[in-house]
């Protein structure tokens, strides 16, 4: 599968799902987890497991309207057009990390929403070979575990493929060298793990700093976890 197939009939995503992801978006780049375009979002149709709501390529996240989104299929499909035009009458297309979204999405009936950013402490962690502790219990809440996803191209199918393999036992991955992808049972889940990873990232660089390498939230604690 390498090129998304356009099919007519498609169903347009909700508002609310346009609107919250665009939200997401704009806190995403307030907060420094992406930069402009790095990084892509999307959503489930509400009623629809096999259809999802994706960012188009190229769209700046803080800046996205309806015009920004494209709506595909687990099957590689996307809106004909391939998606609609934009304000200048330029056809959109998804962003070139959907195979990334789909596959996770098909190994993962339970998320319903992939938040894929590029924070700068979880990268750099992993980079230099150290993992990213969870600290507080909202990291161990919302977080709990990270899988980490070996260097591929953006956009490639071993890059999408081993993401969701590894998705399979964790909500947090990290794409050496690349970004993450918070996974949630809904957008604003989602958010709140890419949210926490990054703040656990940072949290353990400063453990580093101070000569810290094993301080981290009780390992007993987390089977009887519970977080309101």
């Amino acid at each position: 599968m390498t090129d998304p197939v356009p099919v007519p009939g498609l169903a347009s995503p909700p508002a609310e799902v346009l609107s919250a992801l665009a939200e997401v978006g704009r806190s995403a780049v307030a907060r420094g987890l992406a930069l402009a375009s790095g990084g892509n979002l999307s959503a489930r149709l509400p009623g629809d497991a096999g259809t999802f709501v994706i960012t188009a390529a190229g769209s700046h996240l803080d800046e996205l309207g309806p015009e920004q989104f494209c709506t595909m299929t687990l099957a590689g499909e996307t809106a004909a057009a391939p998606c609609s035009p934009d304000a200048s009458g330029n056809q959109v297309r998804p962003s070139s990390e959907w195979k990334l979204h789909q596959r996770i999405y098909s190994v993962r009936p339970d998320v319903n929403a992939v938040v894929h950013v590029h924070p700068q402490y979880a990268v750099l962690l992993d980079a230099l070979g150290h993992e990213v502790r969870m600290m507080t219990l909202d990291h161990a809440a919302y977080v709990r575990s990270v899988g980490t996803v070996a260097y591929h191209p953006n956009g490639s199918d071993a890059l999408a493929e081993e993401a969701a393999a590894i998705a399979a036992q964790h909500n947090c991955l990290i794409l050496s060298h690349h970004g993450c992808a918070a996974l949630g049972e809904s957008i604003e889940m989602a958010h709140r793990r890419a949210l926490n990873l990054e703040e656990a990232a940072v949290a353990s660089y400063r453990a580093l700093l101070l000569g810290d390498t094993e301080t981290a939230f009780p390992a007993e604690a987390l089977a009887d976890l519970h977080h309101a």
